[in-house]
């Protein structure tokens, strides 16, 4: 899991917050199937009530998977509207392009931040090289609401390079910290957001305690991306593939196992959280609106060609 990293003994120090910390609800367990044309994904926020994940939709772990020369696969040309798609990639390279001429290549510790807005046509896929020499996959699309005030704002596409994320060490130096969006301890990421969120990648060694300070007005949700520990000062187990849910308070705690994995050698947490827009939501398929219209119409313009056209020479594969 190469995504950046830096001797913590360097960075600004989150300091142990004063604040209540925060009483895990729940921890769930993704279950796996297959997006786009067959890549194997976690889904984790599975049974989740959206009431909770607000203003979150959907968060898929994508691999990780070791393709063979061949076999590398992403998605096909399609629409979304009202929302944002955030895809972090860990391992691997990632191919993104779309109808308002945005796009470009991802790979270790890198973030497309691809606001649909009023809608959009986009692919996601592997990059020629890769699918012939095959190799190592993993990442994670997130998709975050857009309150309905922007449900129609004009798309936007981010490129967030891996060395632009802030980083910061917990108070013992035992945690790197990667703030991509938001907020941590007043140290802010590179992340443009509408809906107000804060979106973090922990690595916590073997052995080491995080507590990091989180907004109150924030839900709280902790997803594993690798390895084993505990969650919450009633020290939970959580490992790989589970998703944590936190009740109120001003702080959250996750604790690394002294013995990992000999193939995953920390506790890889993904922390994210924001402020809830409670809105109604009618989602279907890759359309996120208010309304069971609103999404008729989307069909609609999309059917219509109003979402823009696919760019020339990015036509889909036929074969």
């Amino acid at each position: 899991m190469p995504a950046v990293t830096a001797d913590t003994l360097t960075l600004p120090r989150v300091e142990t917050p004063a604040a209540p910390q925060r009483p895990v609800r729940t921890v769930t367990t993704a279950p796996t199937g297959y997006e786009g044309e067959g890549f194997p994904v976690r889904r984790a926020f599975a049974g989740i009530a959206s009431s909770v994940l607000d203003p979150f939709i959907h968060m898929d772990q994508m691999g990780e998977v070791e393709y063979a020369p061949g076999e590398p696969k992403g998605t096909p040309w399609h629409p979304h509207r009202g929302f944002e798609t955030v895809t972090y990639m860990l391992d691997g390279v990632f191919e993104h392009a779309d109808s308002q001429g945005g796009g470009g290549v991802i790979t270790n510790g890198d973030t497309q931040w691809m606001t649909a807005g009023s809608g959009i046509l986009h692919i996601e896929k592997p990059p020629e090289e890769l699918v012939v020499s095959g190799g190592l996959f993993h990442g994670v699309q997130l998709w975050v609401n857009l309150p309905k005030a922007s449900k129609f704002t004009p798309p936007r596409y981010q490129d967030i390079r891996a060395t632009q994320a802030t980083l910061l060490s917990s108070a013992d130096g035992g945690a790197l910290l990667r703030v991509i969006a938001g907020d941590v301890a007043g140290h802010g990421g590179p992340g443009a957001t509408y809906t107000p969120i804060t979106l973090v990648h922990a690595t916590i060694s073997p052995g080491a305690q995080l507590r990091v300070p989180w907004r109150e007005d924030f839900n709280a949700l902790g997803y594993v991306l690798a390895g084993q520990g505990t969650v919450g000062t009633g020290a939970r187990p959580i490992h790989k593939g589970q998703l944590a849910v936190f009740g109120d308070g001003g702080a959250l705690t996750f604790a690394a196992d002294s013995s990992q994995p000999v193939a995953e050698p920390n506790l890889e947490v993904l922390l994210l959280g924001g402020k809830p827009i409670r809105e109604p939501v009618v989602q279907y398929g890759p359309f996120v609106m208010n309304t069971r219209a609103e999404v008729v119409q989307a069909f609609e313009d999309f059917q219509a060609g109003r979402f823009g056209v696919i760019p020339a020479g990015r036509l889909p594969h036929t074969d």
